[in-house]
C-alpha cells in the first residue's frame, strides 16, 4: 500500500487593513472547506481580527492556523502600535508603513520555513511585491490577492498604459478611459493621488510599478468577485491583460450563520441581539444603512449635513460612525442639536465597528450609502441591497461606475473629489432626495429588482456547481498538480 498523499498546505498573507484582512479570513475559510490545510501569516496587533472568529469556527475540513511575525514600526519611523492602514493620518505614515511591510520578506521566509507540511502555494497582497521572489525560493506558486474587482483592475491598468487623464486641460473636464468594453467618463479630481505629480505620488507610483512586476511574474491573481458580475472584464483580464485569474466570490458568503456574520472583522460596538432586535421591529425594506468603511475620515460639517439629510428623509436609519470622527468620544456634538431625540426608534448609531453583512442581510433592509469599498460593495450586492454610492478615494470613483452605469443598481450622491476624508461637498438636500430616490420612489423599485437578481446569481455562484465553486476547485486541482510535478511525482 502507499502512503496517503500531503494535504495541500497554502500560506496567505494579507496586507494589514480591514479590507484585506476580512476576505482573507474568508477565503482560508473556503479552501479549508475543500479540505485544504491554510495558514494566515499576520502582526501582532492585527491577530485578533483573525483569532477571534476562529474560536468559534467549526469546519469539515483542517484547522486554520495564524503565524504572528513582529511589525518593525520603530525600524520605518512609525509610532509604536502603529499596524494597520487605519492608524495613518497622513500619506507620509502609508509609504512609512510600506517601507515596513517590505521589512517583512525576511520574517516570512522563516514562517515557510518551518512550515510543517511545508507550504505549496503563498497568497499575499499585491502591495507586498517581494512575495513572488520569496514563493520562488520555495518553488511553490505565488497568487495575487487585490481585494477588489476585475472591472476596477482593468481601470487601473487602462490609466498605466495609456494615461488618458493628461489629455484633458482641467480638473473638471470629463474624459473617456479608453480600450475598456464600456464607455467610463472620469474626471481628473476622481482619480487616485498616485496619477498625480508631486514628490510623494511619484514614490506612490513606484510602490505600484514595482506591484504589477511582481504580479506579471506571480502564477496568477484570486479575485473576490463572481463571473456573473462582471463578465466582459473578467474576460478582459484574463485575455486582454493577459492575466492568469480565478473569480471565487462573493467570499464573505461562505459565513452562513448569524454568529460568523457577526464576528468578521473587529468587536462590533453593539450587542449582536440588540442589532437584530432593534432591526426585527422595522417593515421590510423600510432601514437606509450608512457606512463608509474602516479607512474613510468624515469630515464634522458633513457628518451634520448627513443627519440633516437622514432625518429629512423620513426613513428609519442604520448610521455606524468610526470613533476617530469623535475622537473616540461618546458625545453628541458630532450631531445637530437634538438629532438623536428626534430621530430617536427612527434611527439606530452605531460609534465604531458595526457587523456589517448580518446587517445588511437583514429584510428591514432596503438601502445602503456606501464609500464603493469593494468588500461593502460586494456584500451589499450580495444581499441584494440597492446603493447610494458616496465615493471617497482608492479605486472607489471606479467602483461606483460599475454599480451605477453597468450595473444599475445604485445612485450617485454626487461625490466629486478624491481625498480619504469627506469635506462637506455634498448638502442634506441632495442627501435627502437621493436616499428618497432608492427608498420611496418607483426608481428605487426597478433598482432594487436588479440588486435582489444580482443577490441571485451571488449565491448561485458559490453553490456546489456554480461558477466561483467551480473556479475554486479549478484552482486547488490545478495546485494540487504543481504539488505533486515539484514532488517528482
Amino acid at each position: 500500500m502507499g502512503t496517503e498523499p500531503q494535504r495541500l498546505h497554502v500560506v496567505f498573507f494579507p496586507l494589514m487593513a480591514a479590507g484585506h484582512m476580512i476576505p482573507t479570513l474568508d477565503i482560508a475559510k473556503l479552501f479549508a472547506a475543500h479540505h485544504v490545510k491554510t495558514t494566515i501569516v499576520t502582526t501582532p496587533l492585527n491577530a485578533p481580527t483573525f483569532l477571534k472568529p476562529l474560536q468559534s469556527y467549526t469546519n469539515i475540513g483542517p484547522p486554520i492556523d495564524v503565524q504572528v511575525i513582529p511589525f518593525p514600526a520603530k525600524e520605518a519611523g512609525l509610532p509604536e502600535g502603529v499596524e494597520n492602514f487605519e492608524h495613518f493620518t497622513s500619506d507620509e505614515m502609508s509609504l512609512k508603513f510600506l517601507k515596513a511591510a517590505e521589512l517583512l520578506e525576511e520574517p516570512l521566509i522563516q514562517v515557510l520555513e518551518r512550515c510543517n507540511p511545508k507550504a505549496d502555494c503563498l497568497v499575499a497582497d499585491m502591495l507586498l511585491p517581494f512575495a513572488t521572489e520569496v514563493a520562488a525560493k520555495f518553488d511553490i506558486p505565488r497568487l495575487v490577492f487585490h481585494g477588489s474587482c476585475c472591472f476596477a483592475l482593468s481601470v487601473m491598468d487602462a490609466f498605466i498604459k495609456y494615461q488618458p487623464h493628461k489629455d484633458v486641460s482641467n480638473d473638471d473636464e470629463e474624459f473617456v478611459i479608453p480600450h475598456l468594453p464600456h464607455e467610463i467618463k472620469i474626471t481628473r479630481m476622481q482619480l487616485n493621488e498616485g496619477v498625480k505629480q508631486n514628490k510623494q505620488d511619484t514614490m506612490w507610483m513606484d510602490v505600484l510599478g514595482r506591484a504589477l512586476e511582481s504580479e506579471i511574474k506571480s502564477y496568477g491573481v484570486i479575485v473576490n468577485s463572481f463571473y456573473e458580475l462582471e463578465p466582459e472584464y473578467a474576460d478582459f483580464y484574463r485575455k486582454v491583460m493577459g492575466r492568469k485569474t480565478w473569480q471565487i466570490g462573493p467570499v464573505s458568503l461562505c459565513n452562513r450563520e448569524n454568529e460568523a456574520k457577526f464576528q468578521r472583522g473587529k468587536d462590533s460596538s453593539i450587542d449582536e441581539n440588540a442589532c437584530l432586535k432593534w432591526l426585527d421591529s422595522k417593515k421590510p425594506n423600510s432601514v437606509i444603512y450608512v457606512c463608509f468603511g474602516s479607512l474613510t475620515e468624515v469630515s464634522l460639517l458633513q457628518l451634520h449635513e448627513i443627519a440633516k439629510g437622514l432625518e429629512a428623509s423620513e426613513q428609519n436609519f442604520v448610521w455606524v460612525i468610526r470613533r476617530s470622527n469623535t475622537n473616540g468620544e461618546e458625545t453628541e456634538d458630532i450631531f445637530p442639536k437634538g438629532f438623536e431625540e428626534r430621530t430617536k426608534g427612527k434611527g439606530l448609531i452605531i460609534r465604531g465597528w458595526a457587523p456589517q453583512v448580518l446587517i445588511l442581510d437583514h429584510e428591514a433592509v432596503g438601502g445602503f450609502v456606501t464609500h464603493c469599498g469593494w468588500n461593502s460593495t460586494l456584500e451589499g450586492i450580495s444581499c441584494g441591497v440597492p446603493m447610494v454610492t458616496w465615493p471617497a478615494f482608492a479605486e472607489q470613483f471606479y467602483i461606483e461606475k460599475l454599480v451605477t452605469e453597468i450595473l444599475k443598481t445604485g445612485i450617485p450622491v454626487g461625490s466629486k473629489h478624491w481625498n480619504r476624508t469627506i469635506e462637506c461637498n455634498v448638502k442634506w438636500e441632495d442627501i435627502k432626495e437621493v436616499v428618497r430616490r432608492l427608498m420611496v420612489e418607483e426608481e428605487g423599485m426597478e433598482i432594487r429588482s436588479r440588486a435582489l437578481k444580482l443577490k441571485n446569481m451571488a449565491r448561485k455562484a458559490i453553490d456546489e456547481g456554480g461558477s466561483s465553486y467551480v473556479e475554486l476547485t479549478s484552482l486547488i486541482q490545478e495546485l494540487s498538480n504543481c504539488k505533486l510535478n515539484s514532488n517528482g511525482f
